[in-house]
């Protein structure tokens, strides 16, 4: 009894080529208006396609006088080829500019406060005094910016001053601790600070559970053995102290906020909690 030996991964020889000739199949639906798109003749192009089909060991195009149409095989073939030929496009589009003098994109992650408040300033300053240099901005917990900066897969990263950053070249950045925002209603009297632990009493308007922030202010309540009640959470502080002036709840966010959003909030009051100081760059 014989068998098939299992075809591997490596035994695949594709041309990103031929992928976009079996691309143009799709799109003209036969092969000879194929091959004149891609610049082949008729012989070369049903040989390359023969090929495709050899290399992935599947029939790929039911082939007949009025054209050619994709079996399930084909068009499984054709969602991979898609991403590929894209993949392809972007990767020779950023070597190119490599070739016109980009030094390159730095890769810059940073917590919740400096995504939302802080950085946009900043970053557009620095990109249009240098053309030649992008940034690709990811938001993440302050943790998780130190560990990929130490696993090298960061180049730059934007901390609260509590997480741990030895080993690392620090540098502080802004002065931004965190405010509460409080309806009008709130009785602050002449105080200017409260603990977090008082606020916690109380619900809370808040960004979505996987923000920096979110999970830092969870962690700070845990210590407590206590957990924050939203009443709801939302994608971002101006939407936050719409519902904090309507009364609906409480909202801590960084005291570097915009304008507009100051002049929404009828009240805010400093955060008495240990490690609410200043954001650092790190690299």
């Amino acid at each position: 009894m014989s068998t098939t030996p299992k075809r591997r991964t490596t035994d695949y020889r594709i041309d990103p080529f031929d992928l976009h000739l079996f691309a143009a199949v799709m799109t003209h639906g036969t092969i000879t208006g194929a091959a004149s798109a891609v610049n082949l003749s008729l012989a070369a192009a049903s040989a390359r396609l023969k090929h495709l089909e050899d290399a992935t060991g599947s029939r790929l195009l039911e082939r007949s006088k009025s054209g050619a149409v994709p079996t399930d095989a084909g068009r499984a073939l054709m969602r991979h080829a898609n991403r590929v030929l894209a993949e392809l496009e972007s990767l020779h589009v950023e070597m190119a500019s490599f070739g016109h003098g980009l030094r390159g994109t730095v890769r810059l992650l940073c917590n919740t406060a400096a995504m939302s408040e802080i950085l946009p300033r900043t970053i557009g300053q620095f990109l249009v005094k240098t053309p030649d240099l992008d940034v690709d901005v990811q938001e993440l917990p302050s943790e998780a910016v130190i560990d990929a900066l130490r696993r090298g897969t960061a180049d730059l990263g934007i901390v609260a001053d509590y997480v741990d950053t030895s080993g690392l070249l620090v540098q502080p950045w802004v002065d931004d601790r965190l405010v509460a925002l409080l309806p009008a209603r709130w009785p602050l009297g002449r105080r200017r600070s409260m603990a977090y632990g008082e606020l916690l009493e109380h619900p809370f308007v808040g960004l979505a559970r996987d923000s920096g922030l979110s999970r830092f202010l969870a962690a700070q309540a845990s210590r407590s053995g206590r957990v924050p009640r939203h009443r709801v959470r939302l994608g971002g502080f101006d939407a936050v102290a719409e519902l904090v002036v309507a009364g609906v709840g409480r909202r801590s966010c960084p005291r570097a906020l915009p304008c507009a959003l100051a002049r929404q909030a009828p009240a805010s009051l400093h955060f008495q909690m240990h490690g609410l100081a200043e954001s650092c760059w790190c690299a």
